[in-house]
């Protein structure tokens, strides 16, 4: 029996000729500083690999539909076995996704409202909001409309002549030259009658004129301002329009709920048909937990057996944590976790074994109280002869391995290195970052910054909020914890932002990137950088962009060729004329302190700081290495970063401001222990320079260096939406209601006891 993955000299990324072995049918967890290489070896070579080698079983017309992965950059890699990969991509952000579509949960309660529902509406795909057949007309099964606020197409103290029409595009000469109306009279002193044959017509006859216009006289149909703005701007697919008019139109528009179906998608017929009282929307919109609780009820011996499949399918749910949802929340207000663990629920109940199944951060989103959930799957798939390979920075999540490898000893150039393979036990000896971490355990400071004011928030309904009275302390790091789905985003990220509209929030979307775009790109310094070189050679700076007259001719500035190969897999090489620099040869003509372009972008962002003296340039640079991201070179494509370096870019644009209020969601999602120190630091430097910092966050490190916390719960969905806590992380350390202050002191405890060892 073939018992361990032998990876040899493996080069993808940062990684420097790394060969290692990864044990089979055990839970191995890869983990070390963000950047440092544990994406390289667990996704882009062990994942591709699998893939790659198990599309070539398949004959090459079959392999022509299939996505096409390159061959890994490793001497050798041996002994994979098939991969299901369950990453933290986002979800589908469509309308007609939901919860209950992407766990095939929805289907099952189709076939049930088909069989027992009375009275019937007939077949499953009648039941479904996104088949003609079981969709609202009037919404089109969106649950929603959009709408024109015709209240705000006019502005009726004034008249024709003086401006009554808002919106320059409707316009108010044609209706001026009707004749219809005293083009001198406000529209507030028009009668019924006159108002209504303004805004939308006369039905009963059909009103033609004349309209002299510069360009000549057009015969005019009498169309009113309502129904012409419809017909123009609503009922047509808006993407039609340029740019400028869609901006001015989405001005006047208002989206709500579906009138005649009340957000619940489906038409009356569906709606009409019911279990027990319930319609399938309602179904939809009740708590997973709650649901099973409906189902089990149904003893009805042909619907009984699909309603306990569909139960089961729930309890999944309930088991990754995420009982709070509904079948219809859409995927695309999901968080990055939330739709990981989702993902997660089709596997739950497979009976595949010999499989590698590979976690991207599983643990992302949530609270210590549900990462047992978690391991417990993990051991379950293990268990059950499958490999499981985990990217986490969890210690609870390491806690539970069989085998850890560790990868550093740092990040970028200084990473790519296997540190350590072994036991948990054994990485608790070492002195790499991670076994230091993990012995340190959760600190709590014991001295606070004093508050500069208050800003109050009342009567908080949002979602699950029920009427939250709150005061957010100014001037301080305030953290907002506790489980997931208990409130925390819906209060901060939601009501807080709308209530003070200047706050400036920082979430977990991704950076805008694409292939060409780089960290000096995306701070805004590539501009003066040109604009150095080209007064140093009296060049035009779009000489020194590959996006721009610099771009190598063969390449377009890409550095490599792809060549598609029919029925095969690509095959990408370095661009011959330029080696990859992306340049052309004409470019390094012109250096710059004796660098040419190309250097420039090498640099690192430490070695950048030496070379550059100019003032438009450093804090920037500087600003990188505050944020612990000196060791990226100014030239490395974004889409090579790791998800905590992104949110570590995104902060370093903000280090020159102050003043601000800021709101960070999770800000250390993907950060290995040591970098969530460095994030540590970045937020107190942000509070000490003037700022007010409002954190939601699960991490205990953050929540013990808080000057103030606000813990939501009790627990998520209709259980939380209350504030259980408010105080100092010391006074939560002796709170007796909080979740938070609970796993706060058993961390405190531990890391006591392993000092004491």
């Amino acid at each position: 029996m073939i018992n361990d993955i032998v990876i040899t000299g493996a080069r993808e990324n940062n990684l420097k000729d790394v060969s290692l072995r990864i044990p089979k049918n055990r839970i191995v967890v890869f983990t070390g500083p963000s950047g440092s290489g544990k994406s390289s070896i667990v996704f882009d070579t062990v994942a591709v690999e699998s893939k790659r080698q198990l599309n070539e079983t398949f004959s090459a017309f079959e392999r022509k539909f299939l996505p096409r992965h390159e061959r890994p950059h490793a001497d050798a890699i041996e002994n994979v076995s098939p991969a299901i990969v369950v990453d933290q991509k986002p979800i589908g952000a469509n309308s007609r996704s939901t919860v209950g579509t992407m766990t095939d949960i929805n289907p099952l309660l189709r076939v049930l409202f088909s069989r027992i529902a009375e009275p019937s509406a007939g077949t499953p795909a009648m039941y479904s909001f996104n088949d003609p057949g079981g969709m609202c007309p009037t919404c089109a099964g969106l649950g929603r409309t959009v709408r024109a606020d015709h209240a705000r197409l006019l502005d009726t103290a004034k008249s024709l002549d003086t401006g009554a029409f808002r919106v320059g595009l409707l316009a108010v000469a044609m209706y001026q030259a009707s004749g219809l109306f005293d083009n001198a009279k406000p529209l507030a002193d028009y009668t019924d009658a006159e108002f209504a044959l303004l805004t939308r017509g006369d039905p009963d006859r059909v009103i033609k004129f004349k309209w002299v216009t510069p360009d000549g006289t057009v015969n005019v149909t009498f169309e009113g301002v309502y129904n012409r703005f419809d017909r123009l701007y609503l009922n047509r697919d808006v993407s039609t329009l340029s740019a400028k008019t869609r901006e001015v139109v989405e001005g006047y528009l208002t989206e709500g709920p579906c009138p005649d179906c009340a957000g619940a998608r489906l038409n009356p017929a569906v709606l009409a048909a019911r279990i027990d009282g319930y319609h399938i929307a309602d179904y939809c919109a009740l708590e997973v937990g709650d649901l099973i609780g409906v189902l089990t009820k149904i003893e009805d011996p042909i619907g009984g057996p699909v309603a306990e499949a569909a139960a089961a399918a729930l309890r999944r749910i309930v088991d990754i944590g995420l009982s709070y949802l509904s079948l219809d929340r859409e995927t695309g207000t999901l968080s990055g976790g939330e739709g990981q663990r989702l993902k997660m629920v089709r596997h739950l109940g497979s009976s595949l074994t010999g499989m590698t199944y590979i976690f991207d951060e599983p643990s992302v989103g949530l609270h210590p109280r549900d990462v047992h959930r978690l391991n417990e799957l993990l051991v379950a798939l293990r268990d059950q002869g499958n490999s499981v390979l985990v990217v986490e920075h969890d210690p609870d999540v390491i806690a539970v391995a069989d085998h850890v490898i560790d990868m550093g000893p740092h990040a970028g150039s200084h990473g790519g290195e296997l540190v350590f393979a072994g036991t948990v036990e054994e990485l608790l000896g070492t002195d790499t970052l991670t076994g230091r971490f993990l012995n340190r355990g959760t600190v709590v400071k014991t001295d606070f910054r004093v508050p500069t004011g208050r800003l109050p928030i009342r009567g908080a309904n949002l979602h699950n909020l029920r009427d939250v009275d709150v005061d957010i302390p100014t001037g301080v790091l305030t953290v907002f914890t506790g489980v997931a789905g208990s409130g925390k985003s819906s209060l901060v990220s939601e009501v807080f932002a709308a209530a003070y509209p200047e706050t400036i929030v920082i979430d977990q979307s991704a950076i805008a990137a694409n292939s060409r775009s780089m960290p000096a790109s995306h701070l805004g310094i590539m501009d003066p950088i040109r604009a150095l070189f080209a007064k140093a050679s009296g060049q035009k700076p779009g000489l020194f962009s590959f996006n721009s007259a610099g771009a190598c001719g063969a390449c377009q500035g890409r550095g490599s060729i792809t060549v598609e190969m029919a029925f095969m897999d690509p095959v990408t090489t370095i661009c011959e004329r330029c080696e990859g620099l992306r340049f052309d040869a004409e470019v390094l003509k012109y250096p710059l302190r004796g660098r040419s372009i190309v250097d420039v972008l090498a640099l690192t962002v430490e070695d950048a700081q030496e070379f550059f003296t100019e003032k438009r340039i450093r804090p920037h640079l500087a600003a990188l290495t505050e944020v612990g991201l000196g060791y990226l070179t100014l030239g490395q494509p974004l889409g090579t970063l790791s998800g905590g370096e992104r949110q570590r870019l995104k902060l370093a644009g903000e280090l020159p401001k102050t003043g601000g209020i800021y709101v960070l969601d999770e800000p250390t999602t993907g950060l290995h222990m040591s970098d969530v120190d460095t994030v540590l630091a970045l937020l107190d430097r942000l509070v000490d320079g003037g700022n007010t910092l409002l954190v939601i966050e699960h991490n205990l490190d953050v929540v013990g260096r808080a000057d103030w916390v606000i813990d939501l719960g009790p627990d998520g969905g209709k259980q939380g939406g209350t504030v259980v806590f408010e105080g100092t992380p010391t006074q939560l350390l002796a709170a007796a209601h909080s979740l938070t202050g609970e796993y706060l002191r058993r961390n405190l405890n531990r890391g006591a006891a392993r000092a004491q060892a």
